[in-house]
């Protein structure tokens, strides 16, 4: 049974759970993340979100429909493909990250609700792909460089992702420098990160 999405009720655990047993219903929730009704899309996002924390492997062979998103105009369109596809690499068997790292790096100057995400989600991208951490640590480095507007505010993110591989990066000394230098920025949000994290790991 196709799930119904335009419930703001609706149980995102049960339908994910549904989900998982048919097919046509992924289909069905794919393309509802395009839909025009808002309640129906987030509803869908929410579900898809899910699959991509809990079951990677499930959503994975669907990786090229979640990539063109990137693509896309549509702000959110972005912002739900940035976030599920960094859950999906824990489950990249193909290296189909790899094929699309300037791609999804390169939203880091988009819209700063784009941006953001991406930031904030790139620490579980390090840890699923080691051998990205030290390209990863750069993108977010220079996060000054981009064309960004709000530069200060999505470091938070970034800042976010260090903390969840310190411990293992190869830039340590780096990032402790990076992170010292927010702790004067213009984001309030920011130079709260920066405190946490160097009281943790300055």
């Amino acid at each position: 049974m196709s799930p119904d999405l335009s419930k703001e009720s609706a149980s995102v655990e049960s339908m994910a759970k549904g989900t998982l047993k048919d097919e046509n219903t992924l289909s069905e929730l794919l393309e509802a993340l395009k839909s025009k009704d808002e309640t129906k899309r987030y509803s869908s996002f929410q579900v898809l979100l899910r699959l991509s924390e809990e079951q990677p492997d499930f959503l994975y062979p669907r990786w090229d429909f979640l990539s063109d998103m990137l693509d896309s105009d549509n702000a959110y369109w972005k912002l739900i493909a940035v976030r599920i596809i960094a859950n999906l690499t824990r489950a990249d068997t193909e290296n189909k990250f790899e094929k699309i790292f300037n791609k999804y790096y390169n939203l880091l100057n988009d819209s700063v609700i784009v941006a953001g995400h991406i930031t904030a989600n790139s620490g579980k991208i390090a840890r699923a792909k080691p051998k990205l951490e030290v390209e990863i640590t750069n993108k977010l480095l220079n996060i000054d460089k981009t064309s960004q507007e709000h530069r200060d505010l999505i470091k938070a993110g970034a800042i976010e992702s260090f903390g969840e591989y310190f411990e293992e990066s190869k830039d340590k000394q780096k990032i402790i420098e990076f992170v010292k230098h927010q702790l004067n920025c213009e984001s309030p949000k920011t130079r709260k990160k920066a405190k946490e994290f160097l009281k943790k790991w300055g």
